[in-house]
């Protein structure tokens, strides 16, 4: 139950990492963009493929986490199970 709870800790500063990452990119796309010496056209371009590159990681990060939750929701559910049968188990002894 300990290591459940370790890797339960890991994804989630697994998580965190990510978005603070993720933040921290855009930032600097943000600056790098409004000091860079380029067109107007160059800059547009510029920005079409780091939005692309913006919706790419979303994406796959998104998919991260779908995939992290239903592996805790699917720990949940073998917890619950787990917990029913040693009840069970619980209730046949009392009864004998």
């Amino acid at each position: 139950m300990a290591h459940e709870e370790r890797t339960e800790e890991r994804d989630d500063q697994s998580i965190s990492t990510l978005s603070w990452f993720l933040t921290g990119a855009m930032i600097g796309v943000t600056a790098a963009i409004l000091f860079a010496p380029k067109s107007g056209k160059e800059t547009r371009r510029y920005l079409a493929d780091k939005a692309q590159a913006g919706r790419d990681a979303v994406e796959n990060a998104s998919t991260d986490i779908v995939d992290a939750s239903r592996d805790m929701f699917e720990r949940g559910r073998k917890l619950v199970e787990d917990a029913a049968d040693l009840f069970e188990r619980g209730r046949k002894l009392v009864k004998g």
